[in-house]
């Protein structure tokens, strides 16, 4: 069973664009999203009067003072003029939010080609306003005061998955050389993977090495944000923007091979902190066995995956949600490399959020783009050798909003 089984078309990611991640002073968010979208529909080998309806995800949340953003693209070319757009928004998912409403236009037969754009322009707003607005994304905390932010809600997740699992290893766990500092060292290595990783991502916002010591050690350099989370557990604050081209067909002056949508997935859970387990990720879960299903595939089927790693005990409980392990043995993907470049799932080749960046808005459907870019053999130095199958995994508030693409080469 596959998508095209199942729906009877394909879906196909025929062109993408990708800025840099970062603090981009010189550019506004329509700047972000007419060049990232004039750079998808180029590659596509379409023109702008071929495009027939727009998404664009954008979180906001009051992070800029323009709130209806729609528009936006149709700045790129006059032939634009009309098309339906709409924005969506689902926190830090809104961008895979709107690559799935670009899938269901396409499969629903209404649109053949779709521009998916996912944006945001976060870093000229202040350290409150920020914070305020990704509490906006929490039941309990939305409108208050907090001094650690969102940071201080994944804090509670690694406490309680510290408490019921210890280091996330089945007994001590702590007899392998290197992992004697328990839970904060196994999200030091995530940090210091996906750091590593970075380097190779010409659109990242960090370009260093930190290295395991640094990730792993509480420092004037890497202080405790909310505790057990240390500064490079935590994805930083972000500008950017990414966009695709979804169609049923490839056009003939596409600039590469197009990738196939081979099965998506979406589940929302409950909102109040009370009605969830804060170490499962259920609907994460879900949202995996739905886009797995789909696509016919198991994890063993894939050879890369980017997740939403916006603090690094996400991606640790992400290794158990996608069935990488059992409950509670996260870490083994660590402690046996399974998750690195030369593992048998790598994991956040591109540097994930924690690298990369995390513009809330892009990140979706810079996933996708990351992920296009490896299946087509263009990914540049962060090029996997052999990748023919790979999933995107995308993730707003606390598991709440949980969506996953999984997409194959041709």
């Amino acid at each position: 069973m596959s998508l095209k089984d199942q729906f009877g078309k394909d879906v196909l990611l025929t062109g993408w664009g990708h800025s840099k991640f970062g603090k981009l002073t010189d550019e506004t968010l329509e700047s972000l999203i007419v060049q990232v979208s004039a750079e998808a529909i180029r590659n596509s080998g379409f023109e702008p009067r071929d495009i027939d309806e727009i998404y664009l995800g954008q979180f906001n949340s009051g992070m800029q003072p323009l709130g209806f953003t729609s528009s936006l693209a149709l700045q790129l070319s006059e032939d634009l003029a009309n098309v339906p757009a709409t924005r969506t928004e689902n926190a830090c998912a809104s961008g895979s939010a709107a690559f799935q409403q670009g899938v269901k236009s396409v499969l629903a037969g209404t649109a053949r080609n779709v521009l998916v754009i996912g944006a945001e322009k976060m870093t000229n707003a202040g350290a409150d306003v920020v914070g305020a607005a990704l509490l906006g994304a929490s039941y309990e905390m939305a409108g208050k005061a907090s001094t650690t932010g969102f940071t201080g809600l994944f804090a509670e997740v690694a406490k309680h998955y510290e408490k019921r699992y210890g280091a996330g290893i089945h007994g001590s766990g702590l007899e392998r050389p290197g992992f004697a500092g328990g839970l904060g060292d196994i999200l030091g290595s995530i940090a210091a993977k996906n750091h590593r990783n970075g380097m190779d991502n010409p659109y990242a916002q960090m370009h260093r090495d930190f290295g395991e010591e640094f990730c792993r050690t509480v420092s004037e350099k890497n202080p405790m944000v909310a505790e057990p989370l240390r500064r490079t557990d935590c994805s930083p604050v972000s500008d950017g923007a990414a966009a695709v081209v979804l169609s049923r067909g490839p056009a003939s002056g596409a600039a590469t091979e197009p990738v196939r949508l081979a099965g998506f997935g979406h589940a929302n859970d409950f909102f109040p902190a009370e009605l969830r387990d804060p170490t499962e990720f259920a609907a994460t879960r879900v949202s995996w066995r739905r886009a797995l299903g789909m696509a016919g595939v198991g994890i063993d089927g894939l050879d890369f995956a980017e997740v939403h790693d916006c603090f690094t005990i996400a991606e640790l409980i992400m290794y158990e949600a996608m069935g990488l392990t059992p409950s509670g043995e996260g870490s083994r993907a660590v402690q046996e490399g399974w998750v690195y470049k030369d593992g048998k799932l790598p994991i956040n080749v591109s540097g994930g959020l924690k690298a990369k960046g995390h513009p809330v808005g892009a990140t979706g459907v810079s996933q996708h783009v990351i992920a296009a870019m490896q299946l087509t053999g263009t990914a540049g130095a962060m090029q996997l050798p052999n990748a023919r199958r790979g999933a995107v995994q995308n993730m707003g508030g606390v598991g709440i909003a949980n969506y996953v693409s999984v997409l194959e080469s041709i």
